[in-house]
């Protein structure tokens, strides 16, 4: 048996020469594994389909079973459109299938050839669900994998230096195909973005000695010089490479690359040197000598004449990668599609790590970028303990702001489906799965879960089904148990000076905006819209609560806005979104926000003013309930003197005297006269629930309660502090005036 093994374009192929005896049937079957790179948004899998004949019975199955579920599944038409329709697909949550079976005749290249038209690449593409902001941690049978792939950020300008290979050996048709390229490239280029040409052959030229901004004007002038190269000479890769590099680190030393950005070159060549350093490994040591950390090189090499073992050596040492061209007629779209690949950078400096003595064998786990569309892929070993989680941290550092990301995953370190060998043993597992699913709140066989109504004339036992193939873990449903409910946002006001809490709630209606706080003094606006119940019955009174809060700075032009799906941080240029199924923390500018996987925000607003959000789900199928959001904002925030707002004011604390304690119409709750802010209200002596501590069942707050939406205590009627919208809605001076001197009478 003889083996060859020659590298195609994207993958390995095997070649195997076997000797078959006359007139026997032999069947091959070839089984590999490959890891699947996502690139552009999908995960492409190809197949090399070359028949060279007619085959009677022709048949291609892709079976797709991803457990996270697949987004979506498409059979780009690669084979020509001889072909094209002919793959079936169909498709599940979780699973996928697809087929190309082409009947005889339909293999014909005509009505009576009998030659194939098959001759090229079957292609499908697939993306998965992601569930939380950045990607997911898995953790089986010892060992753990982390998918990072963060969406919804927006492009890192770049400064791009295009090295063009104009010599003699370029002359025709690859020199047509890297202009078509070169022309859609130099259009994907925006005002952020810094870029010159570098063209060469035995001579170094460039189009401009200083990187200039992607404009309408400065590309258009690009696209007119690439137009009018002539290939001609030899190949001096060394010193046009040296003069990229130069100009990268001039633009630097000038102040004029954005600390933010990306910087790269991008080579495209189809020949050996030939003119000047042509010792393959001093080019590559010159290059790297002079190649700052900061920078990365990209290499495109076209053609078979190319030495592609050395652009991809010379690239990934100066953290980049090279690919392969092939002259054919869709070199100058390979030549987009890489770029593609490459022209999006959302992330920089990217390192993912985990608690010390958790995880062995890790693989790469520091990433110079991140594109968008792909995926960083880090695995390893999970080093034994009594531990039942592991937890990885990424940080990273975008456009306008750098954050970090938690990532946790819930296992049972011991084989799930294996027999313990005694009973002692047994009772060990057991105990640990019951602490296990009490902590994290999910169903066992092992568990129930008993959900009571507020009234508590409402119970449901829930339990997880038991089904015997499934094994020990089948089932393990999260369920989890809903928090206490009120009617409308109740708002709890701590006044230290008087040593006492006073609540009220605000009857409004769904969909109206109330403003929170508002201090021009300080930037700041806290706005919270309402959501209504899902059902009422007739006559019933809707119950409302808090469906998205939005804190917004001013100086900085941040707003950030939670709701129950997601959170948003955007700047009015670049939006940024994530989701509540990971714990994160994002710093742009002056504002932190700190998010706790599926439970509260923090957001902090030049280390002055603080605000928490906590997250309340509820049982989705629940017939009027829904998820809310609950509110807390510190005493301790450091307000201006303008601060105002339902409880934005009470950053100026009012004078309080309680007096006149008596029996109130409840024997269960006091009433007594309260004095505040010139008017005398009648106050009842009750309680409200504080979520900050225990998110599920809170803690009890005694307080005195202001009846009719707070009317007396707060400056003006509740109604005055209904906003238009969620951002930039700060109280004039003289309505917050009014609202001062507003009277009302008890």
């Amino acid at each position: 048996m003889l083996h060859h093994r020659a590298n195609s374009q994207d993958m390995e192929t095997f070649k195997t020469e076997v000797h078959v005896p006359p007139g026997s049937k032999t069947e091959f079957e070839l089984h590999y594994q490959e890891m699947m790179q996502r690139k552009l948004g999908f995960y492409e899998h190809s197949l090399y389909l070359q028949p060279g004949r007619l085959v009677p019975q022709f048949q291609v199955d892709v079976y797709i079973y991803e457990p996270s579920g697949i987004a979506s599944v498409e059979t780009p038409n690669t084979l020509g459109e001889h072909f094209s329709g002919m793959a079936k697909l169909t498709s599940s949550k979780n699973k996928a299938h697809v087929v190309f079976k082409p009947s005889l005749q339909q293999q014909r290249k005509c009505e009576n050839c009998t030659t194939s038209a098959i001759d090229g690449i079957f292609t499908v593409k697939y993306d998965v669900l992601r569930d939380s902001n950045a990607g997911e941690l898995h953790v089986s049978d010892g060992h753990f994998v982390h998918f990072f792939a963060p969406a919804n950020l927006s492009p890192l300008p770049k400064n791009i230096v295009f090295v063009i290979d104009v010599s003699g050996s370029m002359w025709g048709v690859k020199m047509k195909q890297t202009v078509e390229a070169m022309q859609t490239i130099l259009d994907d280029l925006t005002m952020d973005d810094y870029f010159s040409i570098v063209d060469f052959n035995h001579n170094v030229r460039c189009w401009s000695e200083e990187l200039v901004p992607g404009s309408n004007i400065q590309v258009a002038e690009a696209k007119k010089y690439i137009q009018n190269i002539k290939p001609n000479g030899g190949t001096n890769i060394n010193e046009a490479l040296m003069r990229a590099v130069q100009m990268l680190v001039k633009a630097s030393n000038q102040g004029m690359i954005d600390p933010r950005s990306v910087s790269m070159i991008m080579l495209v060549s189809d020949g050996d040197p030939t003119v000047g350093e042509i010792k393959l490994s001093a080019i590559q040591k010159n290059v790297k000598k002079v190649m700052r950390e900061e920078f990365s090189l990209f290499s495109l090499g076209i053609g078979f004449d190319v030495d592609y073992d050395f652009l991809e050596r010379i690239a990934m040492e100066n953290r980049g990668v090279a690919q392969r061209i092939y002259t054919s007629h869709d070199a100058s779209d390979q030549i987009r599609r890489f770029y593609s690949q490459v022209s999006s950078p959302l992330l920089r400096k990217i390192t993912v790590q985990f608690p010390e003595n958790s995880v062995s064998d890790v693989t790469q786990n520091h990433f110079d970028k991140y594109f968008s569309g792909s995926e960083l892929v880090v695995a390893g070993k999970v080093l034994p303990s009594e531990s039942t989680t592991l937890n990885s941290f990424t940080t990273a550092f975008a456009v306008s702001h750098t954050y970090t990301l938690m990532f946790c995953e819930c296992y049972i370190p011991v084989p799930c489906r294996s027999l313990a060998p005694t009973a002692v043993k047994k009772r060990k597992i057991t105990q640990r799965i019951l602490t296990l699913a009490v902590e994290h709140q999910f169903v066992t066989p092992l568990t129930a879960l008993l959900v009571e109504s507020e009234e508590a004339k409402e119970r449901l036992l829930a339990d997880s089904p038991k089904d015997p193939k499934q094994g020990c873990c089948a089932g393990a449903d999260k369920n989890h148990l809903s928090p206490p409910f009120w009617n409308d946002p109740h708002f709890i006001v701590h006044l230290p000076k008087n040593n006492m809490d006073v609540c009220f709630n605000i009857d409004s209606e769904p969909g109206h905006i109330l403003n929170l706080v508002s201090d021009p003094g300080a930037g700041v606006v806290v706005n919270g819209q309402l959501v209504g119940s899902k059902r009422v019955e007739e006559k019933e009174k809707v119950n409302t609560y808090f469906g998205t809060i939005s804190v917004f700075y001013q100086p900085d032009g941040i707003r950030v806005s939670v709701s129950t799906d997601r959170i948003d941080l955007t700047d009015g240029r670049n939006n940024h979104s994530f989701t509540w199924g990971a714990t994160a923390d994002i710093t742009q500018d002056r504002v932190k926000v700190s998010i706790v996987k599926d439970s509260k925000v923090m957001v902090t607003v030049d280390d002055k003013i603080t605000v928490m959000v906590l997250l309340h789900r509820v049982w989705k199928k629940h017939p009027t309930h829904v998820d809310f959001l609950g509110l807390y904002i510190p005493n301790n925030n450091q307000y201006s003197s303008q601060a105002h707002g339902l409880i934005g004011q009470f950053g100026q604390e009012p004078e309080v005297r309680v007096f006149n304690l008596h029996q109130g119409a409840n024997p269960l709750k006091k009433e007594a006269t309260m004095e505040v802010k010139g008017n005398k209200l009648v106050v009842t002596r009750g309680w409200q629930k504080d979520y900050r501590q225990d998110n599920k069942r809170g803690s009890d707050v005694v307080c005195w309660f202001i009846h009719n939406s707070g009317k007396g205590f707060i400056d003006g009627h509740y109604t005055n502090y209904i906003v238009p919208r969620l951002d930039k809605n700060f109280f004039p001076p003289k309505i917050i005036a009014r609202l001062t001197q507003e009277v009302i009478p008890p």
